[in-house]
């Protein structure tokens, strides 16, 4: 069972969508505007966004862009729009798949599966540690010598995406495709939560501790020398 998301403006679609989802077992909510969406997936974090383009407040393809934001949460689109360039367009933006209205029940379900399924891999441990840094994925809670970090979503996920790979160097390109799911963006919003990051670490950029930026490559994350 997941926690699905269906954000449809259109009453009678959005009932029929939810209807075949719940009677699958899934946990549904929904919203028909897609700064309500955005207030939910804030406040819910759901495990799966089904978005319509066409919404009344705002072009989907913009709330695709805010909602990337804020969440890594797996999106599918549901678009009317069958053109080639603007699927393609939308999946560079941050959707993991799509749908061309009409479908079924069983076509989105079966989307949403494969979705989730590569949302969830099998991972032997969620629990990485680096020196006197402890992250728990699963639990989504970092420790450093034993004390734990207040860290916002998107500076967990980079710390554990970070810690998940100790000792190797991260590109900024490889930082915004895994951790901000976006194929393009701006290398100043890595750096600011990279700094963010290192404050609540206790470290700044001219003296690192765990963050270290290697200079026209990306950034290392390795525990602190000896001495």
């Amino acid at each position: 069972m997941a926690t699905v998301l269906v954000v449809e403006d259109d009453e009678f679609v959005r009932s029929a969508i939810i209807r075949d989802l719940t009677g699958r077992s899934h946990a549904v909510r929904s919203a028909g505007r897609a700064l309500d969406a955005l207030r939910e997936i804030a406040h819910v974090a759901p495990d799966v966004v089904v978005l319509d383009l066409g919404l009344p407040d705002l072009d989907g393809a913009e709330a695709l862009k805010m909602l990337r934001a804020i969440s890594d949460v797996p999106v599918i689109v549901a678009t009317a729009r069958d053109d080639e360039a603007e699927i393609v367009r939308l999946l560079r933006d941050g959707a993991d798949d799509y749908l061309v209205k009409p479908f079924s029940g069983d076509h989105l379900n079966a989307r949403l599966e494969a979705v989730l399924r590569r949302a969830r891999p099998g991972a032997p441990s969620s629990v990485a540690r680096v020196g006197g840094l402890v992250v728990d994925a699963d639990r989504r809670e970092a420790r450093l010598d034993g004390a734990p970090l207040d860290l916002t979503r998107r500076e967990f996920d980079l710390l554990a995406y970070l810690a998940a790979r100790p000792d190797r160097v991260i590109s900024r390109r490889e930082l915004l495709s895994e951790v901000w799911r976006q194929s393009y963006g701006d290398d100043q919003t890595i750096d600011v939560h990279l700094s963010w990051l290192r404050r609540k670490l206790g470290e700044s950029a001219s003296r690192p501790r765990y963050l270290h930026t290697v200079r026209g490559v990306g950034v290392r994350l390795s525990p602190p020398a000896e001495g």
